[in-house]
Formats: structure tokens, C-alpha cells, sequence
């Protein structure tokens, strides 16, 4: 499934330092291979919920992990579950548990987009998510106004992004092309913009992108399909010079103009 196994112990040290566990935490892991990192959350938390999709580590990590009470593992597409439906049994087992939940996972590089865009927009969020992803999708993730993206803005409105280390390809099995970093979302108790509606908040902002390197006056008409006129309109109510590109404005920038453009009704 495109895998590579983490097989650094010090690494592994750095990720679960990150997450802070504590005995009363709950921890769901994506990709868990080997279960490597697994017997390592199982040790610090107070419940581990590891979801693998390939059903032959799902079989094998049921018997490596057999005398291991605190880990259910889930053999299923996490895409394909909502993240409150997995919780129902350590709270039924787990009466100590703290409400809430932490991400902690070595995600395979194939989802992590999509990983991450499903816990974030969960009805249930993490309150933590520690994950270790591609070198250059960590730095496209904390990038500032001037190198923003799609992605930057999607985790941003939910959580604040930091990376906590770079970690080179031979610390896995079988080395990957590229490197890796370790990623640190701390969740927002409420989005970081005051966003109604995060469908049509994210259908401007790809709009905005649509066209690449494009002035954002064009690409929002592009992108929409609405008059260039309208959208200068916008734009000047909105504050924003329209020969910027979308990849120099800030998140409440991006919000600022969904308000405006609501508010119009487009």
C-alpha cells in the first residue's frame, strides 16, 4: 500500500514526545504497519485505536499485539469511517478516558492530504494530531502569506501547524525518494476565520488557485465563472488589490473576501 515502516527508534521518541500522551488519552493511529510505532502509543496512552487498510498487516499486527489490552485494531479505509463511531469503544471500556482524541500516525504519503482534511472536517475533532508526512507537504502545510496553497489554508482555518523535525529516508524500511518531517497540529476550539460555511469557503479559495500564478482578479473569474467586473467589485469592497496572487493572501483575507462574496450572493 506504498508503506515505509519506521525503524528509528529515536524518531519514533520525537513523534510521541510530541503528541504529550498521557495514561488517560486515547490515540487513533492511521497506516500502522508493523505495529512499531503502535506498541509505543499503546505504552504511553491509555487506548489506541489503529486503523490499517491492507488486511494481511491487519492480520498480523492481531497476532503480534495479542497480549496487548489497550489497542483495537480496525482492518477498514479510515476515509470511510467517521472518527466518532471509532471512539464508542473505549468509552464504553475505558471509563477513565478524557473526552476527546489524538491523532499520532506515520501516514502513508498516497492519503495524507485526504487524511488530514477528514479529521479536521470530523463532526468529532482530534484535539491533537502528530503525524509524520513528505518533507515538502509539511512545508506547503506551516507556509506563511506569499507561499500559501489550498492546503496551507485548509489546516490552518482548523489548527495551528508546526514542524517539529525533519526526518531523513533511511529511518525507514524501505527508504522512501524523499524525505519526511514530523507535523504537529494543534486543533482551534473554533476555526482560526469566522467561516459559516467551510463548502463554499473552499470552493473560492480552489477557485482562487485555480488558475496558477495567475492575478486573482483572473482567477477567480475563471475559477467562478463570474464576470471579471463583479469580481473587481468584490475585490475592491473586500480590500484586496486584484493584481495580487492567491498564494499572497492570508488566511482572514480569504475570509474576508467569502463574507463579501456571500453576502452578495455568488
Amino acid at each position: 500500500m506504498g508503506q515505509h515502516f519506521l525503524v528509528d527508534e529515536e524518531v519514533l521518541k520525537l513523534i510521541t514526545s510530541a503528541a504529550e500522551l498521557t495514561p488517560g488519552d486515547v490515540v487513533m493511529e492511521i497506516g500502522p504497519g508493523l505495529g512499531v510505532l503502535t506498541r509505543e502509543l499503546a505504552r504511553q496512552a491509555g487506548w489506541v485505536i489503529t486503523v490499517e487498510l491492507d488486511s494481511k498487516l491487519a492480520a498480523i499486527l492481531k497476532q503480534t499485539l495479542a497480549s496487548v489490552n489497550n489497542v483495537t485494531i480496525v482492518n477498514e479505509d479510515i476515509l470511510k469511517i467517521d472518527p466518532a463511531a471509532l471512539l464508542r469503544e473505549p468509552e464504553a471500556r475505558f471509563p477513565s478516558v478524557k473526552k476527546g482524541y489524538k491523532v499520532v500516525a506515520n501516514l502513508p504519503y498516497y492519503i495524507t492530504s485526504p487524511v488530514l482534511r477528514h479529521f479536521l472536517e470530523a463532526s468529532v475533532k482530534p484535539q491533537l494530531m502528530v503525524v509524520m508526512v513528505q518533507k515538502e507537504v509539511a512545508e506547503a502545510i506551516v507556509a506563511e502569506p506569499g507561499q500559501m496553497s489550498v492546503l496551507s489554508i485548509s489546516v490552518q482555518l482548523y489548527g495551528e501547524p508546526k514542524i517539529i523535525s525533519y526526518v531523513p529516508a533511511r529511518c525507514f524500511y524501505p527508504p522512501p525518494e524523499v524525505d519526511s518531517a514530523i507535523l504537529r497540529v494543534t486543533l482551534y476550539p473554533q476555526p482560526a476565520a469566522a467561516v459559516t460555511d467551510t463548502g463554499s469557503f473552499f470552493e473560492l479559495v480552489r477557485a482562487g488557485f485555480s488558475a496558477s500564478r495567475k492575478q486573482i482578479g483572473n482567477s477567480l473569474a475563471q475559477g467562478l465563472g463570474v464576470p471579471k467586473t463583479e469580481v473587481l467589485s468584490l475585490l475592491e469592497k473586500a480590500g484586496i488589490v486584484p493584481q495580487r496572487r492567491a498564494e499572497t493572501l492570508s488566511l482572514d483575507e480569504w475570509a474576508q473576501l467569502w463574507r463579501i462574496f456571500i453576502k452578495q450572493g455568488n
